[in-house]
């Protein structure tokens, strides 16, 4: 079935953006408010059962009670020509899956602002009352500016609504990143998105996810029961601080790792600021003191480089220095003075005595 070229009379569908499991997304351009936008529209094979309808629905709903810099913006959703969709801001760039597989393995300092900007908006989703549960590179949209979106409620939860000893035998999410406990069909909570984020920061840092396997079974296996290999160990790169950061959001139980993706944001931002401290601390000179800009790595020909000489105090003459050319007119200025003061008393007496 051909899809639609306008949706209520107000949104042109242009060109396709990518496919999921369950919809198709398009750039498109929005007719009334005269600006680009996303459109994700439910696929054909699922327009029909109500149960990925309701989920469709909850992703709408979710995402626009959400208003954050690190989250895509819900505008709209709507329902026409038997399709379902929703309307969603207009991310330019590309998303962290396909930069996983054009860069390979990204340094710490090139991970790290990608990974907080990312626990910003999930932890702004959690004080919202919301888990996402499915935490994935191809979820993290990066502008050309490295402006981080995290995308894709559609099978977020109600904090509210999850009971603790809750079972399911279907697990929802992706087998690569979801948590021990969603592979175990439990219930998840903020620290499942936290462990979800420790994976995309694994393959991140080393080019792989820390489990691979053939089958889903498999993999949630490996995540219910399988330590990681540390990730230092693939990427020299990576300090034994931030392999224990790592290894920490990686724990099986929720209750070791970091609580909430905020929690997360916080320790990577001390532990990135530490770690630029550090690499700025001066280093102590006896000699000529070279002083550097603090923010632009390099110097042009046009922009010279200044050096100070620190000065030793004279420890050889505490003495007090004369400068005897300042006395001298001193006293040639008082003698002039004196020489004055015979003249005025010889007027002074004369006057007096021609007084009647």
């Amino acid at each position: 079935m051909a899809q639609p070229a306008l949706l209520n009379n107000r949104y042109q569908l242009l060109e396709p953006l990518g496919t999921g499991g369950m919809a198709q997304v398009y750039r498109a351009r929005d007719l009334m408010l005269e600006r680009y936008v996303a459109i994700k529209m439910l696929r054909s094979d699922y327009s029909s059962d109500p149960n990925v309808q309701v989920r469709f629905r909850q992703e709408a709903k979710a995402a626009a009670n959400l208003s954050h810099p690190n989250i895509v913006t819900v505008h709209d959703f709507g329902f026409d020509q038997g399709k379902l969709f929703i309307v969603m801001e207009h991310v330019p760039g590309t998303n962290l899956k396909i930069m996983i597989d054009n860069i390979g393995k990204f340094t710490p300092e090139e991970a790290l602002p990608i990974v907080i900007q990312a626990c910003a908006g999930l932890g702004y989703a959690h004080r919202a009352g919301l888990v996402h549960c499915d935490v994935k590179p191809h979820n993290i949209l990066i502008t050309p500016d490295r402006r981080v979106k995290v995308t894709d409620f559609g099978i977020a939860r109600a904090i509210s609504g999850i009971r603790p000893d809750e079972q399911s035998d279907v697990v929802w999410g992706s087998p690569l990143y979801f948590s021990p406990e969603q592979a175990a069909g439990q219930a998840p909570s903020p620290a499942s998105d936290v462990y979800s984020l420790g994976v995309v920061m694994y393959e991140m840092m080393t080019g792989r996810p820390p489990f691979v396997a053939k089958t889903p079974e498999t993999l949630a296996r490996l995540h219910r029961e399988m330590k990681p290999q540390p990730p230092g160990d693939q990427n020299p790169k990576i300090s034994p601080e931030l392999d224990q950061i790592i290894l920490k959001v990686l724990s099986k139980e929720p209750s070791a790792r970091y609580r909430t993706a905020d929690q997360l944001g916080r320790v990577l931002m001390t532990f990135g600021q530490q770690k630029q401290t550090q690499r700025q601390k001066p280093v102590a000179a006896t000699g000529p003191v070279t002083i550097t800009p603090a923010i632009s790595p390099t110097v042009t020909p046009s922009q010279p480089v200044h050096t100070y000489q620190e000065s030793e105090p004279d420890d050889e003459d505490d003495g007090v220095e004369i400068d005897w050319v300042s006395v001298i007119l001193g006293l040639l200025a008082l003698a002039a003075v004196g020489g004055l003061v015979p003249l005025w008393l010889a007027i002074f007496f004369r006057w007096s005595n021609a007084l009647p």
